[in-house]
């Protein structure tokens, strides 16, 4: 019988940091297989900070996504505005079906908003920068102050200096049994800061 391949989706808004997302959507493609799909509430063509254009594949709506079985909100300042867009619908629908949800840098916010650290170990850009953001978030008792991600209970959490960890926290999450390979993975990403002097 074959298995159908995992599919993710990595969320993006307007402004989307270039640098956190590629590790972990360039890995679950080449390496496990993984069927990774771009979504956003947000009109394409969305602009990142660097200045490319990305054509997201799908909205953000939860009739749309029902075939998830992760999802990756990524790094924006947009997440931090007064008017950021709300994928709390979205986020619960793949958690209450057992998926894995991760956010990265200021995605992290989409999920402190949709209740999802409550009871859960989780990071971002920093303990006060998140209050500052939402100070009265469920959960917040849990926030660990580390530079890498944190994985616990499905969720998957990042500050935006940490695409590698987050990459392989992610996967590691979906795909449970290959700790070998994420073994791999986290030690090759981890030579280009050895010291080398």
């Amino acid at each position: 019988m074959t298995v159908a391949p995992k599919t993710i989706g990595l969320l993006f808004i307007q402004g989307f940091a270039d640098w956190e997302y590629g590790l972990l959507a360039a890995s679950a493609v080449e390496w496990f297989g993984i069927k990774a799909v771009s979504l956003s509430p947000h009109v394409s063509p969305l602009k990142s900070i660097g200045g490319f254009r990305l054509m997201a594949d799908r909205g953000a709506e939860i009739g749309e996504n029902q075939d998830l079985d992760a999802i990756a909100v990524i790094g924006s300042d947009g997440w931090a505005a007064k008017d950021a867009p709300d994928v709390s619908g979205l986020l619960k629908a793949v958690a209450g079906r057992g998926g894995t949800v991760g956010g990265i840098c200021a995605g992290t916010l989409a999920l402190a908003r949709a209740g999802l650290f409550d009871g859960v170990r989780h990071t971002s850009n920093g303990r006060d920068w998140i209050l500052g953001h939402e100070p009265d978030y469920a959960g917040a008792s849990g926030y660990q102050d580390v530079p890498h991600a944190v994985a616990d209970a499905r969720i998957v959490t990042a500050p935006g200096s940490a695409p590698g960890t987050f990459a392989v926290a992610f996967l590691d999450t979906v795909l449970p049994g290959n700790a070998e390979q994420f073994a791999h993975m986290r030690a090759m990403f981890a030579r280009e800061y050895a010291d080398h002097s």
